[in-house]
C-alpha cells in the first residue's frame, strides 16, 4: 500500500503524535507546516476573561523581554528620559556610554513596572466594583483593590520580583559608571597638572605649546582654565589660613 500524501506532497500523519515516516527530517518540516496552518486558523482570545489573560502575557513579556520602547509606549518620551540622563551623566568613551544606556534602559522599564502595577489595580477594581456593596465608596474601593489583588496575586508577585531584579542591575551599573568616571577623572585632572606645568615653561621661554606633541588631549584654552582655577584655589586656601591668624 502506498503512503498517503497531503496536497504538499508532506507524509500524512499516521494518527499517532508523530508525523508519518521515519526521517525525523521530513517528520520536523510536516510538523512546521501543520504548526502553521493552525496558527492562520487562529484569531486570538475571544472572551473577556481570554483577552485579560491575553494583555497580562503582553505586559509580562514587556517587563522580561529585549524590547525597550513597547509599541504602545510614547517613542518621544523615551527620548526625553534618555537626554536626561545623558545630561546628567555626560558620559565620555564607548564604555561609559553603554553604561549610561544600561542605566537608562532600567530605569525605563522600573517606570514600567509601576505602571503596569497601577493600571493591574485599576482593572481589578474595574471588574469588582459592581460586586461590592458597602454602603461607602471608599470602603467599596479598598475592598474592591483587596479583590483585585487577590485575583492577579501571581502577576503583582511577578511585578514584584522584576522590579527587585531591575533594581539591583540599576545600582550594580551606577557604582560601576562612577567607578569609572572617578577613575577617568583623577586621571584627567593629573594630566592636567603634568599639561600646566610644561605650558607654563613655555611661557616663560616665550616659546608656542602644542598640547597634542606631548600626548595630551587638551587644548591650551583647556589647561589655562585649569592653571587658572588652581591659582585661585590657592589665593583661597591663603586667604582662610589669613583670617584664622586674627
Amino acid at each position: 500500500m502506498s503512503d498517503s500524501k497531503t496536497p504538499n506532497g508532506l507524509p500524512q500523519p499516521n494518527g499517532l503524535d508523530r508525523a508519518a515516516g521515519p526521517d525525523p527530517i521530513n517528520r520536523a518540516i510536516h510538523r512546521a507546516a501543520v504548526n502553521k496552518a493552525n496558527a492562520q486558523k487562529s484569531t486570538g482570545p475571544r472572551t473577556e476573561a481570554g483577552k485579560q489573560r491575553s494583555s497580562l502575557n503582553a505586559l509580562r513579556h514587556g517587563l522580561t523581554g529585549h524590547t525597550i520602547v513597547l509599541p504602545t509606549e510614547d517613542h518621544s518620551a523615551y527620548q526625553r528620559h534618555s537626554q536626561s540622563f545623558l545630561d546628567e551623566y555626560r558620559p565620555e568613551g564607548a564604555t561609559e556610554t553603554q553604561l549610561v544606556q544600561s542605566l537608562l534602559d532600567t530605569s525605563w522599564q522600573l517606570n514600567r513596572a509601576s505602571a503596569v502595577e497601577t493600571n493591574l489595580f485599576s482593572l481589578g477594581i474595574t471588574e469588582m466594583e459592581n460586586s461590592i456593596r458597602a454602603n461607602h465608596p471608599e470602603a467599596e474601593d479598598a475592598l474592591a483593590m483587596a479583590l483585585a489583588f487577590r485575583e492577579h496575586n501571581r502577576a503583582f508577585a511577578n511585578i514584584g520580583v522584576y522590579r527587585q531584579r531591575l533594581t539591583r542591575q540599576f545600582e550594580r551599573t551606577l557604582v560601576l559608571l562612577r567607578q569609572i568616571q572617578a577613575e577617568r577623572r583623577k586621571n584627567e585632572e593629573r594630566q592636567l597638572s603634568q599639561a600646566a606645568k610644561i605650558l607654563k615653561m613655555h611661557k616663560d621661554e616665550n616659546l608656542p605649546y602644542e598640547p597634542a606633541e606631548d600626548g595630551f588631549v587638551f587644548s591650551n584654552a583647556e589647561i589655562e582654565r585649569h592653571i587658572t582655577r588652581e591659582e585661585r584655589w590657592e589665593q583661597a586656601v591663603d586667604h582662610e589660613l589669613a583670617a584664622q591668624a586674627f
